[in-house]
């Protein structure tokens, strides 16, 4: 198993509620949250770049108030 390097968002604090992503050797990013680390999520580059634009538009503001 090759060891991912997460990485953090400099948005989220030192506490708990952080999301982390890595980049597996085959290009699949990887996905999880502080609260449940042995639970990853999968994206393709591609679905991930979209749902990063949809939240930098404001499309998931909703579900965050």
């Amino acid at each position: 198993m090759v060891a991912l390097s997460w990485q953090k968002s400099s948005y989220s604090s030192e506490s708990a509620n952080c999301i982390y992503l890595a980049v597996a050797p085959d290009g699949v990013i990887k996905l999880r949250e502080s609260d449940d680390p042995d639970t990853v999520l999968t994206a393709m580059p591609g679905t991930l770049r979209a749902f990063v634009c949809g939240v930098k538009a404001g499309e998931f503001d909703h579900l965050t108030t």
